[in-house]
């Protein structure tokens, strides 16, 4: 018996059957009440009968439905854990009768999840601490980076510049009205290409996280470069516990590259950086109150976006951005959080 209700098949055909069984009997005794009966009394046991054998089936038909409602939301709920990061969740399988396979095979799947993403990301953070180690070629291509963005902004900037400066004596001698035009037209691309040499100047300058977390060098580093970029800079740190080496490089190189967007791209006023932490997940946000954008219409692996995916994922975590026209953006990335005793089970 306990081997047939562990198929859905048959349970839900032992249930009918029982339902139909106690319907048979129900008709039975109230078909002996009639024969016991006559008159006025037998009619209403005749009326009667129907109401309270629909009245039972559907009171049955409810449990069932409820028994059923109850290990489906049981999965949905684990599934949706699941998905958002929490792989330690399990279902219990005593008392799931029909369900036990597939929870079974739930635990199992998650299990192995598990196990895979704590070695990924193992392996992700001695990956950064070598590559930390021996960061000649990082530092080649961070010079190529910034010489591109030099190039594409600052340099661009400086030669129109010099083009408008160039014909602003004979200007004046022609018109002075427009030639007062350039001249402001002058000093608002100077301020910009300032405020982009000052984010460049800002970047260059190394962060020393040696022999300080990650938290005490955001608190002397990012009030200073939203300062020098005339932002208003809010920092809300929530983690309570020490967080890996590798993990503070990986987080304090997104953040550079999301601040660096910030200044160069969203005509923001003010930035809000928040760490936080959840029972199973580490979690970076960068938000702005800036012009914003489409982000269906921006090229894959603009606003830095893949870099900072690539990082993420190196922890087995992800990043996101999420963006509307004059609404600002917000960078979200989000790492799973192992602690020690897990990745000592896993081995």
């Amino acid at each position: 018996m306990v081997r047939l209700l562990r198929s859905s098949k048959w349970e839900l055909i032992l249930f009918f059957f029982f339902a139909a069984a106690l319907s048979s009997l129900l008709w039975y005794i109230g078909t002996d009440m009639l024969s016991a009966r006559a008159g006025l009394e037998a009619e209403k046991v005749r009326m009667t009968m129907p109401l309270i054998l629909i009245l039972l089936n559907l009171a049955l038909g409810y449990w069932a439905a409820q028994r059923w409602q109850r290990r489906i939301d049981t999965m949905h709920l684990a599934l949706k854990q699941a998905a958002n990061g929490n792989l330690s969740v399990r279902i219990p399988e005593e008392g799931a009768r029909s369900f036990t396979a597939a929870f079974h095979e739930f635990n199992t799947m998650v299990a192995a999840m598990q196990r895979r993403m704590q070695l990924l990301q193992r392996i992700g953070e001695e990956q950064v601490m070598r590559e930390a180690a021996s960061n000649e070629e990082a530092v080649m291509e961070e010079r190529k980076r910034l010489a591109r963005d030099l190039h594409d902004t600052v340099s661009q900037q400086l030669f129109a510049i010099h083009m408008s400066a160039s014909s602003l004596p004979k200007l004046l001698a022609m018109n002075s009205d427009r030639a007062e035009q350039l001249m402001e037209q002058l000093i608002e691309m100077s301020s910009s290409a300032q405020k982009q040499m000052r984010g460049f100047i800002a970047q260059l300058r190394p962060m020393e996280l040696e022999g300080k977390s990650l938290q005490q060098a955001l608190d002397k580093w990012f009030p200073d470069y939203c300062r020098q970029n005339h932002l208003q800079g809010v920092l809300d740190w929530r983690i309570e516990e020490p967080l890996s080496e590798a993990k503070e490089h990986q987080f304090f190189l997104i953040i550079q590259e999301a601040m660096a967007n910030i200044v160069k791209h969203a005509s923001a006023s003010k930035a809000t950086l928040t760490l936080s932490e959840t029972e199973h997940q580490l979690i970076l946000t960068i938000q702005d109150d800036g012009a914003g954008f489409r982000v269906d219409q921006v090229k894959r692996g603009s606003y830095g976006l893949s870099t900072m995916s690539e990082r993420a994922q190196r922890l087995g975590g992800d990043a996101e951005i999420i963006s509307k026209t004059g609404g600002g953006t917000r960078v979200r990335v989000s790492i799973p959080k192992y602690t020690p005793k897990e990745h000592e089970d896993d081995e």
